[in-house]
């Protein structure tokens, strides 16, 4: 989780480059239409441009390495997920493409430009669990305080709408619950008409509905060409709205892939249940088995042949409780990745 204690600067960057972005602005072009920019390739180029890139990056804590040269790219257009275990590298990169900590070695470029220049700041939204923003101001106040900070920002009360909180528009932030917070964040991550959208576990708090509504409002503007880079740990978010997953673990990738092709890695199906009296030794031993894993009192089994491996287990006076069985997807591929680790050691 990223804490954006210095306010405002992950998702607008530094108030003080304001007076050298107003180059960015021609007052011959036509008007942006409210909310979003229009996003297009190159016509003379059928290469899609390469929006976020790291190369080697390395970020270390004196002996600890939180992320050990990963190197990928996002093309303009692209949804890219980051998906990994607690503690796996996920957040420092993120806080180095946003330009919030540099690199101990290697590259991180946003449209070609340190994430810490205001080319590239302009250029960037970001939504972060935790925003800092001052309590005692009004949600309507912060967005516009925010829009102030960009050469052509959408109009506040659009984004507001977007975000499905214009009904809160006058309410102090110290008042919104924690899904209109998050909402509220999503807002000031819009307001400066991002190229490339960064969101940091951006459903958290929301219910399922709301989660739902908040995914196609996503593809609304992955449909307008906004690049976006996400973390979550909801398994089904990345498989809803990414072209890409890139899998990291002890701060290095260990997958990339499309979300099928992540699949594909992981054969057969599954079996979930509760068991009180079930072992390791016991499901590995199961026909087809590929890998067990465990998470409290839930036992995920991966198998190629489920029912053979169902009627041992009754055979054995196995108890089963809430049984699931179903083809493997992503979740259990990551699972399987990450050798069914989803909390790791502390690392930032």
């Amino acid at each position: 989780m990223i804490k954006d204690t210095a306010f405002g600067r992950a998702v607008v960057g530094d108030p003080n480059l304001r007076s050298d972005l107003s180059v960015r602005v021609d007052e011959d072009a036509a008007p942006i239409p409210p909310p979003y920019r229009e996003h297009q390739l190159n016509p003379q180029s059928s290469a899609p441009e390469i929006a976020v890139s790291l190369h080697a990056a390395t970020k270390r804590y004196g002996t600890v390495t939180a992320l050990d040269g990963v190197s990928f790219s996002v093309s303009r257009g692209e949804t890219v997920a980051l998906l990994g275990p607690n503690g796996a590298g996920k957040t420092t990169a993120i806080s180095l493409m946003l330009g919030l900590r540099p690199p101990t070695s290697g590259e991180v470029r946003i449209f070609g430009h340190d994430p810490r220049d205001a080319a590239a700041r302009t250029r960037m939204g970001a939504m972060l669990q935790e925003s800092g923003v001052p309590a005692t101001l009004k949600a309507r106040e912060i967005v516009e305080f925010f829009a102030a900070l960009y050469p052509a920002p959408a109009d506040p009360m659009d984004v507001l709408a977007t975000a499905e909180l214009t009904h809160r528009a006058e309410a102090r932030v110290a008042t919104l619950s924690g899904g209109e917070k998050q909402r509220l964040y999503f807002a000031l991550a819009l307001v400066g008409r991002p190229d490339v959208l960064f969101l940091d576990e951006p459903t958290v708090s929301l219910d399922v509905e709301t989660r739902r509504r908040f995914w196609k409002e996503i593809r609304g503007l992955v449909g307008r060409g906004i690049t976006l880079v996400l973390t979550t740990h909801y398994i089904e978010e990345a498989d809803a709205l990414a072209d890409r997953v890139v899998v990291v673990d002890h701060g290095r990738i260990i997958a990339e892939g499309k979300p099928s092709e992540i699949k594909a890695r992981v054969g057969g199906r599954y079996m979930r249940f509760i068991s009180a009296n079930a072992n390791e030794g016991v499901l590995k031993g199961l026909s087809g088995v590929q890998r067990v894993t465990r998470e409290g009192d839930v036992w995920t089994v991966i198998t190629l042949d489920p029912e053979s491996g169902l009627a041992q287990l009754f055979r054995d006076g196995i108890a089963i409780e809430r049984l699931e069985v179903g083809d493997a997807g992503l979740e259990e591929a990551f699972l399987a990745l990450t050798n069914g680790t989803k909390s790791g050691a502390a690392r930032r």
